[in-house]
């Protein structure tokens, strides 16, 4: 089986994630810069086989996508245009941040270590992973 691979999208940074071959777990990969993030891919992808992208998308509360939604799908069309035979699905993001702090006070992270915002990138992917595991498995 090929992997499934997940980003959490950011304007800066992009955390991503990464399932095992068998697709049970997920782990967290790297942070990526945004900027560089389209040639990271292509450079990930052509060493390993990926069946699938999961995007987290942004949305508020009420369910309204929020500030960075546009800049999203502006990756995701562009992604899709560079990688068509690799499907992109949206995963809804919200409180993956406050999960992600919240693994790392629970991993016993001091306070510095969860002030590094590009941790917290790659956990809260890995959150976006896992729940998509969790769901397509419901």
């Amino acid at each position: 089986m090929a992997r499934i691979l997940a980003i959490d999208y950011g304007k800066k940074r992009t955390g991503v994630a990464v399932t095992d071959p068998l697709q049970i777990i997920a782990g967290g990969l790297a942070t990526v810069s945004t900027s560089s993030l389209i040639q990271w891919l292509a450079d990930y992808l052509a060493h390993e086989q990926v069946e699938r992208l999961v995007v987290g998308e942004p949305r508020q509360n009420d369910g309204s996508p929020s500030e960075n939604h546009q800049r999203v799908m502006q990756f995701v069309n562009t992604f899709r245009k560079r990688f068509p035979n690799i499907p992109v699905t949206l995963y809804d993001e919200r409180f993956t941040s406050v999960l992600a702090h919240q693994a790392m006070i629970d991993a016993g992270l001091k306070k510095k270590a969860r002030q590094n915002k590009a941790l917290v990138d790659e956990i809260s992917a890995t959150i976006i992973l896992q729940s998509f595991l969790q769901s397509r498995n419901r």
